[in-house]
């Protein structure tokens, strides 16, 4: 005889059921209400039966049965936080979204019905290993004043982790812009587009990128939880940083001191002269890394740390400066004498500190003391002496230059992916021509059919000429040559004519 190893899903096991009713004390007031009587109140419903169009402002309503199936999954998938949360198993689970009087579980039910046991079951896991994972990696907010002291924890675990190398110091500038952006939105999980993001924190968008897969990605400092679109950013999770470093020495060799000997028969050091704690302030950090005088080729990254060092406890030598910046030896002595040059920093026989009016102009305020040292020069003959003079601006121009283009890209995109309109004539179908409203200037031209982006004068490599001097997009859909698309077009128009 042959058992079935699946549970009817339209009737679970009773006696397996009153396991789960039992469970119910531990999930919260608005989980049992999500589970027994569904989205009363509409949260899930947001943005589940609508989209904006590529223009941003348009909204374009989503099908019925599209819709509720988006509505369904995001309420199944806050049923599986909640239980995975309170201890449950994928056992629980499945009881609670397939029991007959279960509003919330309407969507599972839906997919039982329409594809069977298996599938459903199948997407009762997906959706249970998604929730584990989120709710591993997550910490449960439950007040404005929890989040506080979740991104307060946060801000003084990045303040006291030590940054090494010119690469972890731009990790860093990049996870204070995020933590701007958490501190703005109330919670880690908050949005930002990489654009967004590198004018925040100084960098280019290779720069970023980089830091990203190879800093805090992997070291469990940000999680991306949805790619951007259009006009959308990116959804982040900003975490503690408690993962271990998974990528071996290659890795681990970017953040340790170029101050190690290859040989210890040469009487020096073997291990990493930074100490194995920062103390700075961050918040410093994050007010100055956007300015043209912390550009890559300015007093950059290692410039931001020692004053955010200073700026916390004044009166450093250069060995607590190594310490506290996580700079090395080295990079601290060259460093220091730039800013001294600029009358940034001052000292008294070993101890540096600010200049009274070093950070005038941020809003950050020290000691004023009149001790007969040369006060600072001024950012602007600071950025001037360095050629950085509106280095931030143009990265902002070139943005908004992208991001326009991109838009456009997205409308052309989506004209050119619309649905063809036909009509019948005579038994047969005539496709109707669509308008090409495409052409390009002659000055946009460049050999070999190529386009010349209009911003940056170069060639854009998305962008095609046809033979009828229309502008084609190129997409993975497209397998046609730029003459087949253009005889295509021709030949649907000559055809619409004569109809009509």
């Amino acid at each position: 005889m042959t058992h079935n190893t699946h549970h009817d899903l339209s009737r679970p096991n009773t006696s397996q059921f009153n396991g789960v009713v039992l469970g119910y004390a531990q999930l919260p007031s608005a989980a049992t209400d999500l589970i027994l009587l569904g989205d009363l109140t509409g949260r899930y419903a947001t943005g589940s039966y609508s989209r904006l169009a590529s223009d941003g402002r348009t909204v374009i309503l989503r099908g019925d049965r599209q819709g509720a199936a988006e509505h369904g999954h995001r309420i199944t998938a806050a049923i599986a936080c909640h239980v995975a949360r309170a201890g449950g198993t994928v056992d629980q689970l499945t009881q609670l979204l397939l029991h007959p009087e279960h509003e919330g579980g309407r969507h599972t039910r839906s997919i039982a019905l329409r594809s069977g046991q298996t599938r459903a079951l199948d997407y009762i896991h997906r959706v249970w290993n998604s929730a584990s994972k989120t709710i591993s990696t997550t910490i449960a907010l439950n007040s404005r004043h929890d989040a506080y002291e979740v991104l307060a924890a946060l801000r003084d675990r990045i303040e006291t982790t030590p940054w090494r190398g010119e690469r972890g110091r731009t990790a860093l500038r990049v996870l204070r812009a995020h933590l701007n952006f958490a501190e703005t939105a109330g919670g880690p999980l908050h949005h930002a587009s990489e654009r967004q993001t590198a004018e925040e924190a100084g960098v280019s968008r290779t720069t970023l990128r980089v830091v990203y897969e190879t800093v805090l990605k992997p070291r469990g400092w940000l999680r991306r939880l949805r790619v951007g679109h259009g006009q959308e950013g990116s959804t982040w999770y900003l975490s503690d940083g408690n993962i271990p470093d998974r990528s071996g020495p290659a890795l681990l060799s970017r953040f340790r001191s170029t101050q190690f000997p290859p040989d210890l028969a040469l009487g020096e050091w073997t291990t990493s002269e930074t100490a194995t704690t920062a103390d700075i302030d961050s918040t410093v950090l994050g007010q100055l890394m956007g300015h043209d005088a912390f550009a890559h080729h300015a007093l950059g990254s290692a410039a931001l740390l020692i004053i955010s060092a200073l700026h916390l406890r004044p009166g450093q030598t250069v060995a607590e400066l190594v310490g506290t910046s996580s700079v090395s030896r080295a990079t601290t002595y060259r460093t220091l004498k730039r800013l001294a040059d600029h009358g940034l920093v001052q000292h008294t026989g070993e101890t540096w500190t600010l200049a009274p009016h070093a950070l005038e102009g941020f809003g950050i305020r020290l000691p004023d003391a009149d001790n007969g040292h040369t006060p600072a020069q001024g950012w602007t003959k600071v950025v001037g002496q360095h050629g950085t003079w509106g280095i931030a601006a143009r990265r902002k121009a070139l943005h908004t230059a992208e991001r326009a283009a991109y838009q456009e890209a997205l409308d052309r995109n989506a004209e050119h992916r619309s649905k063809a309109l036909v009509i019948v004539r005579e038994g047969r179908q005539v496709l109707v021509p669509t308008p090409r409203p495409d052409e390009i200037p002659p000055t946009w031209n460049a050999p070999d059919g190529r386009v010349l982006d209009p911003v940056s004068g170069r060639p854009a490599a998305e962008w095609r000429v046809a033979t009828d001097g229309r502008l084609i997009l190129i997409t993975p859909a497209d397998q046609r040559s730029y003459d087949e698309l253009a005889a295509a077009h021709a030949e649907a128009l000559s055809e619409w004519e004569s109809v009509a």
